[in-house]
């Protein structure tokens, strides 16, 4: 997969916006402005960033190991960097939805709502 691919099935999703909020390098997507991805546009070979459950990351880290490592300047625990060009596209797929879930899952009330509420 390829970072424009990345970012395609990123925006498709429902919420989503993407933005630079720390530098013009990079590149981060929300979902109703809350980060569930995120990619530096310099980064070669290219790289993302994607939260995961704590368990998952763990096993993903060690049978892709090298590929999928912990979180670039992330939280370690949660949010793993990916090599999307390395991985097979139906599991960068998988990882995205997944991450974007857990954000969603995590949405206020009031949120919750306003998401609910699009269409």
């Amino acid at each position: 997969m390829n970072i424009e691919d990345f970012r395609s099935y990123c925006l498709s999703k429902k919420g989503v916006t993407e933005e630079f909020p720390f530098d013009e390098k990079t590149l981060v997507f929300k979902v109703m402005g809350k980060m569930f991805a995120l990619t530096g546009l310099e980064r070669m070979p290219t790289q993302v960033n994607l939260k995961c459950d704590p368990e998952r990351s763990v096993r993903l880290r060690e049978e892709y190991d090298g590929v999928i490592i912990p979180g670039f300047h992330m939280s370690k625990l949660h949010w793993n960097t990916l090599f999307i060009e390395q991985l097979p596209p139906k599991l960068i797929l998988e990882l995205i939805d997944h991450s974007y879930d857990l954000v969603v899952a995590k949405f206020t009330k009031k949120l919750k709502a306003e998401y609910e509420a699009l269409s």
